[in-house]
């Protein structure tokens, strides 16, 4: 049997996880919960604290930011109990904002009906309904109908979303477990609960991945010529192929770590794969345990191709684990492999970060992002054939609990088939390709106009990724930064690309002489590094870079430009629901109100003055801005509904819906019989359909090869109808702890698409998932609302205004 060991660290290079579609951090510290911050003042770049009407409650706040093919949305850090449940709606972080738009309550033609009591249990768990969103996922994969190299995709984007949810939210749960920071929120389970029911639920929905792949995924693509091998399937020429591979790109780098009283149990780093290995002498004697890393800088699949008799290309994938199991007798001479098992471990993936420090806030961040790998670990997962005795082991070295094992049943770490779907040209196998349309107010004509030229003309809402974002967005920036009578561009940066247009602009821009000011958001959780970066590259540039508010991260996507023409000033807006972000501009959904109107402009101004300022603006005229006013907004707009009863409409389109102020204001307008629709891809909080209290809420959830991104907010029918368009969500996170902005959309022609939108989400006749008041999603059978898009936009089968 093996002998105890002492808990070490390996060698601390290469611990960036593989099969991401963007640079990962494997890990971080988690976050103790203490009071809300002060201001502090920096060395290089001055942070300040958020303006405020009396004092400013402390807290230390952990930094956060979201996921891959699910980006921003990914599952957030747990919510800070002192700020959002107690001491936040005493002592707003800015003032009360207030907007000449929309009813207000004070309002005497305003009456708003007797409220009734609304039970106990009307609340969702908003980490069951998180997994509930990713069993969304999973049910694509699933689905026959879907293309097959689309199937192996949603499983890698079901792997990756689990990833990150344990990295965080079940993170958070466990630093509450150990802590004991009391939750006051309606509807909280106890920690020690939600995790037996997140465990149990996880391990239903792993049986299903491993199912659906094992049983008709890997089947089909066989079929089609694509397999997934194991050593013993090679033929001596592939294995000498191989092995030829291994001696030349793998072994080199690999470090067998023994385990015994001389050498303790290595650091295990997140989201790496390792192989678990037991051998002995080979007269026999003592088990002798050893970890070998898989290494994250070669492929995770060696790829063979092969043509067959009949002239077929068959394209053969062996696992790089399977590589490096068979050459186990080359690392461990003269030894006997007695057993070897694969097992994966995922950390606790939080930033600490005491934002009251007398430091700069990028090196402070660089100092944590360097310990996020050594975060304690919240799941272990490993292959289901492996013995107990060595299971044993790893839980007891990695000091977990046995609910924190989750057994895989065939391939481990499926966020690989990412490398599968990327790597093997079979268009027939995907969805098929599409251009996106440059939008028709944006098309050169005979005579070419420039962007500000067209939004002298009136306001331009774009829709990605059926409309471009290069001939649209981007081209409002280049031009801005090209034109000799642009005198300033101010900008939010939250997150963007590696070869980002956006940035290249930006430094064209000062070094052309114009005023450049960027806000960059460099606490966006798994993109701080690559946002340091750009934050220095604009500095050095000549760009004015800002990191935004003390105790609050800037998630807004705004952007001004300043424009000298002839006597006076003029100022093109762009308000928009997602990043300047060129390539997930293709494959997230996203509305883009690009404007010339003065009122946006006038707001604009003041809301950089906020952000870059000691400027304490209270009111703006078409923006709703958090933390205060986005909340008050909207429930001021529910009431003028209410007010209208059965005449009443509300319809919200949303990523997540948790907030429960704003969630009892909806269950409200239902009572008073207004028809409320709700369009949620990722976490519901609300129960619709309940007799007597949500009979008139609807809850649907759309997902398919576009991730739902754009937040739309309609109060109202006809003529009378108010749409907003911004980058909030209705979480804690965000009304409370973020700068986020929502803008009034007033084109008839923007409403009218925006209208055209929502009434297709909510159709009879589209499909998508709809939610039970029991918590329960069903698929809906129907038009995909996504094709249906592209075939009106890009395709111009319909028109567009």
């Amino acid at each position: 049997m093996f002998r105890p060991a002492q808990t070490g660290h390996d060698d601390p290079v290469d611990e960036t996880p593989t099969g991401r579609s963007r640079p990962r951090n494997s890990a971080q510290r988690p976050d103790p919960q203490s009071a809300p911050p002060k201001a502090a003042p920096r060395k290089a770049a001055p942070r300040r604290a958020a303006p405020a009407t009396g004092a400013t409650p402390r807290v230390r706040r952990a930094t956060k930011a979201a996921a891959p093919a699910t980006g921003e949305d990914a599952p957030q850090a747990p919510e800070e109990v002192t700020m959002s449940d107690t001491v936040a709606e005493q002592t707003p972080l800015v003032p009360t904002q207030k907007t000449t738009a929309g009813p207000s309550p004070e309002d005497d033609a305003l009456v708003v009906p007797s409220e009734k009591p609304l039970p106990e249990d009307r609340y969702l768990n908003r980490e069951l309904s998180w997994l509930d969103f990713n069993a969304r996922v999973l049910t694509l994969a699933e689905d026959p109908a879907t293309p097959l190299l689309e199937r192996a995709k949603f499983l890698a984007i079901f792997a990756s979303n689990l990833d990150e949810f344990y990295m965080v939210r079940v993170a958070g749960l466990k630093r509450r477990l150990q802590t004991g920071i009391p939750v006051r929120r309606p509807g909280f389970l106890p920690p020690t609960e939600q995790l037996e029911q997140i465990a149990e639920r996880t391990t239903a929905l792993v049986a299903r991945q491993s199912r659906v792949f094992a049983e008709e995924i890997a089947p089909a693509m066989a079929e089609e010529h694509i397999h997934i091998v194991r050593w013993s399937e090679l033929d001596p020429a592939e294995r000498e192929r191989m092995r030829t591979s291994f001696r030349e790109q793998i072994f080199p780098v690999l470090t067998p770590l023994a385990v015994d009283p001389a050498h303790p149990f290595p650091y295990i780093s997140g989201l790496s794969l390792n192989l678990a290995v037991v051998v002995r002498e080979r007269d026999g004697g003592q088990e002798l345990f050893a970890r070998i890393k898989v290494p994250n800088n070669v492929p995770r699949f060696y790829a063979l191709d092969r043509i067959t008799r009949d002239g077929v290309r068959t394209v053969r994938f062996l696992p790089v684990e399977e590589l490096i199991a068979a050459h186990l007798g080359q690392l461990f001479s003269g030894m006997q492999v007695v057993e070897h098992h694969l097992f994966r471990v995922t950390r606790n993936a939080e930033v600490e970060l005491d934002e009251d420090r007398d430091e700069d806030l990028l090196q402070a961040l660089e100092r944590e992002l360097a310990r996020r790998r050594f975060g304690p670990p919240v799941r272990l997962e490993v292959a289901a054939s492996i013995s107990d005795h060595v299971l044993e082991l790893l839980v007891r070295e990695l000091d977990m609990d046995s609910h924190d094992v989750l057994r895989v049943p065939g391939l481990l770490d499926l966020t690989a088939l990412w490398e599968i779907y990327n790597g093997v040209d079979r268009p027939a196998l995907k969805d098929p390709p599409f251009v996106p349309a440059t939008h028709p107010h944006f098309a050169e004509g005979e005579t070419p106009r420039s962007v500000f030229a067209r939004l002298r003309d009136h306001d331009i809402l774009v829709h990605h990724p059926y409309h471009s974002f290069s001939t649209s967005v981007q081209r409002f920036v280049e031009q801005a930064a090209a034109d000799p009578h642009v005198l300033a561009i101010k900008l939010t940066l939250y997150r963007t690309s590696g070869d980002s247009p956006i940035v290249d602009a930006l430094v064209d821009a000062a070094e052309a002489g114009k005023q450049v000011v960027v806000l960059v958001e460099v606490k966006a959780r798994f993109d701080e590094k690559a946002n340091i970066g750009w934050a220095r590259t604009l500095e050095r540039a000549g760009c004015h870079v800002v990191y935004g508010l003390v105790g609050l991260k800037t998630h807004t996507k705004t952007a001004l430009v300043v424009r000298q023409e002839g006597n006076h000033i003029r100022r093109y807006c762009h308000v928009g629901t997602g990043n300047y972000h060129p390539k997930t501009a293709r494959l997230y959904e996203d509305y883009g109100l690009l404007t010339a109107d003065p009122e946006v402009g006038a707001d604009l101004t003041d809301l950089f003055n906020v952000l870059t300022g000691y400027s304490r603006q209270t009111s703006y005229r078409r923006l709703l801005v958090a933390p205060h006013g986005v909340r008050r907004g909207i429930i001021d707009r529910i009431d003028g509904e209410i007010a209208l009863g059965e005449r009443g409409l509300i319809q919200l389109k949303v990523n997540s819906l948790v907030d429960e102020e704003i969630i009892d204001s909806l269950y409200r307008a239902g009572q008073a019989g207004v028809s409320v629709d709700l369009i949620v891809r990722g976490i519901c909080a609300l129960r619709p359909g309940v007799p007597g209290m949500s009979d008139n809420i609807r809850v649907r959830s759309v997902l398919g090869r576009f991730l739902e991104h754009s937040r739309v907010f309609r109060f109202g029918r006809d003529a009378a109808a108010e749409y907003w368009i911004g980058s909030a969500d209705l979480m804690h996170r965000n009304l409370d702890r973020r700068v986020e902005a929502l803008v009034k959309v007033t084109d008839p022609a923007a409403t009218g698409e925006l209208d055209r939108m929502l009434t297709l989400m909510m159709s009879d006749d589209t499909g998508g998932f709809e939610l039970s008041g029991d918590g329960t999603w069903h698929r809906r059978q129907g038009r995909n609302p996504q094709e249906v898009l592209l075939r009106r936009i890009v395709d111009r089968a319909e028109p567009t205004t």
